[in-house]
């Protein structure tokens, strides 16, 4: 009995292990999804900034 218990011990940790693994990947996925939607927001704030840099940023003054 103690093989028999000690195979089906590493096996279930097998499954758990592949179980966490899934997990694992779907938080990956999420986050570098994330990531992605954050460097597309970067670099529109940075082509805004150069933008902005060239014109001199005059053309949103308000007249005085």
């Amino acid at each position: 009995m103690g093989v028999t218990d000690k195979l089906w011990d590493a096996l279930t940790t097998v499954i758990k292990i592949s179980d966490n693994m899934v997990s694992l990947n779907s938080s990956v996925k999420a986050q570098q999804a994330k990531v992605e939607g954050l460097t597309e927001r970067m670099i529109r704030l940075e082509t805004t900034l150069e933008l902005l840099l060239r014109t001199g940023g005059n053309t949103r003054k308000l007249p005085r």
